[in-house]
C-alpha cells in the first residue's frame, strides 16, 4: 500500500480558476514529485498537518465495506434532459456524507470493455474518498463506467476510447468522488465546496452535487450526474468552457450548467446525433454559492 498526499496544483484546468486566488500562503505546504510516467503522470503533494491519501496512479487502498445505504445507479441510458416547465424526475434516497473525509481511497478493482471503436484510447481508474460510506466504489465504478460509454458520450464520434481499469494498472486519469472539504484542496481552491473540477489527471467529483444535484436540473439527479461526469472528463479531454448558443435550446455540456443555464435546457451529453454539440466558448460571471 503506497501513500500519497495532495495539495494545490500546477495544472488548474478546474471548474472556477480564472476569479479564484491562490491559496494563501502559509496554508499549505507544498512537495512536488513527478512520477510514474508510464500511468500518465501523478501528483504528490503535502498539506501540512493533514494526510489526503492517494491519488492517480498510486491510490492508497482501504478495504471495500459494504455500503452504507444503497445509491441509486445511473441508469443504462440516462434520461434526456427535463424541458423547462416539465415535471421532475423522483429525487433518490438522501446520500449522507461528511464534509471531510480521510484522504484515503477505496478503489473500484473491476475492468471494463474499451468503449468506442476508434480514436485514441485512455484508461481511467474510479475511487471513492474514505469517509462516504453511502456509496460503494464497485457500484460508483459502474456507473461512471455507463456514462462514460453512452452512445451520446465522448467516445461516439470516433476522437476518443475510453475504458475503466482497476487500482493495480495503469491510467490516464482518476475519478474520485470527494467530501466538500477534500474537493477544495484538490483542486487548489479551499473556498469552493460546491463546485466539481479537474485538475491535471484529477476528474474531482464533489459528493454533494453528486447527492443533491442542483436547482437548474429540476431534481433529475441522473441527469444532472451524467452532466458532471461528462462535463469534468471533457475538460480532461481538452475542452474549455462554453455558452449557451442559443435560448430555448439545449446546452452544451461544457457550459457550467451547476452554475446557470442563462436560457438554454439542461443537457448532460456532449454529442447529438452523432455529432459534437458545442456553443460558444467562455463562461458566465456566475457567483459559486456557499456551502455545498
Amino acid at each position: 500500500m503506497s501513500t500519497l498526499t495532495v495539495s494545490e496544483a500546477t495544472d488548474r484546468g478546474r471548474h472556477r480558476g480564472r476569479r479564484r486566488g491562490v491559496t494563501p500562503a502559509g496554508v499549505l505546504t507544498v512537495v512536488l514529485v513527478v512520477a510514474g510516467l508510464a500511468a500518465g503522470g501523478a501528483v504528490v503533494a503535502q498539506r501540512q498537518g493533514v494526510d489526503l491519501g492517494a491519488l492517480i496512479g498510486d491510490v492508497r487502498r482501504e478495504p471495500v465495506r459494504p455500503p452504507a445505504a444503497a445509491v441509486p445507479p445511473v441508469p443504462t441510458r440516462a434520461e434526456a434532459p427535463v424541458p423547462l416547465g416539465s415535471a421532475a424526475a423522483p429525487a433518490p434516497a438522501a446520500l449522507r456524507y461528511p464534509q471531510r473525509g480521510t484522504g484515503t481511497w477505496r478503489t473500484a478493482t473491476a475492468q471494463g470493455a474499451v468503449a468506442g471503436r476508434d480514436g485514441q484510447l485512455l484508461r481511467y481508474r474510479v475511487a471513492v474518498e474514505g469517509g462516504i460510506d453511502a456509496v460503494d466504489p464497485e457500484r460508483f465504478g459502474r456507473e461512471v463506467a455507463v456514462v462514460l460509454a453512452d452512445r451520446r458520450g465522448w467516445t461516439a464520434d470516433g476522437r476518443w476510447r475510453l475504458q475503466r481499469v482497476g487500482a493495480d494498472s495503469p491510467a490516464d486519469f482518476t475519478v474520485l468522488l470527494t467530501t466538500p472539504v477534500t474537493r477544495g484542496e484538490l483542486c487548489g481552491d479551499p473556498s469552493d465546496r460546491y463546485t466539481s473540477c479537474r485538475n491535471g489527471d484529477r476528474v474531482v467529483i464533489n459528493v454533494a452535487r453528486w447527492a443533491r444535484g442542483v436547482p437548474d436540473f429540476r431534481g433529475d439527479l441522473a441527469t444532472y450526474r451524467s452532466y458532471v461526469l461528462n462535463h469534468e472528463v471533457g475538460h480532461r479531454l481538452g475542452r474549455g468552457h462554453e455558452r449557451c448558443p442559443a435560448a430555448g435550446g439545449p446546452a452544451p455540456v461544457m457550459q457550467q450548467q451547476t452554475l446557470g443555464l442563462h436560457g438554454c435546457r439542461p443537457n448532460a451529453w456532449p454529442m447529438a446525433g452523432g455529432t459534437l454539440f458545442t456553443g460558444p466558448a467562455g463562461e458566465y460571471d456566475d457567483p459559486i454559492p456557499a456551502g455545498d
